[in-house]
């Protein structure tokens, strides 16, 4: 129970201090919204204007910062997040809404599927490490890790989409797709060399995390123990090693669960895909103070619930984490 309340205290601390720093941010950059939209369209507005835009899109600049703190707390708590300046006269939270399923849709394909890819062939890179196809498997995951994601992506998009046209160029799905299953088709279509591209770099992390635990739990005693006795190697590693080396694996995956929310900058500017990557993009670049936060606030409480929820299931698996001793 004590390790329960501790967890509790850090979480709740955890967020205020997010919520400050979330609100600090976008403040402390140069310029302000209403200055980016008269910029990009170059025309000259009056004071009286500008004043009425910033009551339109709920700005304020007078405003001492503590207040404008003090109702940005009272916004959070209620779930009144204001209106996008750069996509107005939409709200926040609906432009989130709309976003969401295609960074889940996108990226969290390409985190389970690179998971239990990696994760399998580290199992049987560590089981079989003296192994021709042991040392192959490392070396790919290796050298695949070490290439910029957006290169990959570009490669991907060049070859198979432009030269080949086996894929589309760009969007979510086909402007020509009817809803219903035509639909569905043309999105997992578009989906492919996104998903792809992910898995390729990502791969490599999960097989290098799962053979250095694999390793390591196969140094111990008991393992050599079991292989003494003349147990199948089926039996040792589904019994005695796979149960120990996967809980740091499992930690970084409810970590990654976390990071799924963020989207995936690069994967939606490249693919034009419209998730919530490619929103933050747009916020930060036009200065819109409302999205830009609610979107970096979303994924911060995001990841924080996660790792909470993570830290709880690791205790159970192991109580040594819960009790505190060796």
């Amino acid at each position: 129970m004590r390790y329960i309340l501790k967890k509790i205290i850090f979480l709740l601390l955890t967020v205020l201090v997010a919520l400050t720093i979330n609100f600090l941010l976008p403040r402390l950059m140069p310029g302000d919204p209403i200055g980016v939209m008269i910029s990009k369209n170059q025309v000259r507005i009056s004071e009286e204007t500008i004043e009425a835009l910033e009551t339109a899109y709920g700005i304020n600049e007078d405003e001492n910062l503590l207040i404008q703190y003090i109702k940005y707390i009272k916004r959070v708590v209620t779930g009144d997040f204001g209106v996008s300046t750069s996509y107005y006269p939409s709200k926040v939270i609906d432009i989130i809404k709309t976003a969401l399923p295609w960074t889940l849709g996108i990226v969290g394909a390409s985190l389970v599927i690179s998971f239990f890819i990696g994760t399998l062939t580290g199992m049987y890179s560590a089981w079989r490490r003296k192994s021709v196809l042991g040392n192959i498997l490392t070396s790919l995951g290796l050298f695949f890790q070490s290439f910029p994601y957006f290169w990959i992506a570009l490669v991907l998009l060049f070859f198979f989409a432009f030269k080949l046209q086996w894929f589309p160029l760009s969007g979510p799905y086909s402007a020509s797709a009817e809803p219903g299953i035509d639909r569905i088709i043309s999105i997992i279509h578009h989906s492919i060399l996104p998903i792809l591209a992910n898995v390729i770099i990502s791969t490599g992390g999960w097989l290098l995390l799962m053979r250095n635990n694999m390793i390591n739990v196969i140094s111990e005693d008991y393992i050599d123990f079991a292989v003494a006795k003349g147990l199948k190697d089926r039996v040792v590693i589904k019994n005695y090693i796979t149960g120990n080396a996967i809980l740091p694996s499992f930690t970084a995956i409810t970590m990654s669960l976390g990071y799924v929310i963020g989207g995936n900058v690069f994967t939606e500017i490249i693919f034009s895909y419209p998730g919530l990557g490619f929103i933050l993009y747009q916020s930060v670049i036009s200065l819109d103070y409302k999205l830009m936060e609610t979107c970096f606030l979303f994924i911060t409480i995001t990841i924080l619930v996660i790792n909470f929820i993570a830290d709880l299931l690791y205790a159970i698996l192991d109580p040594r984490i819960r009790t505190g001793n060796e």
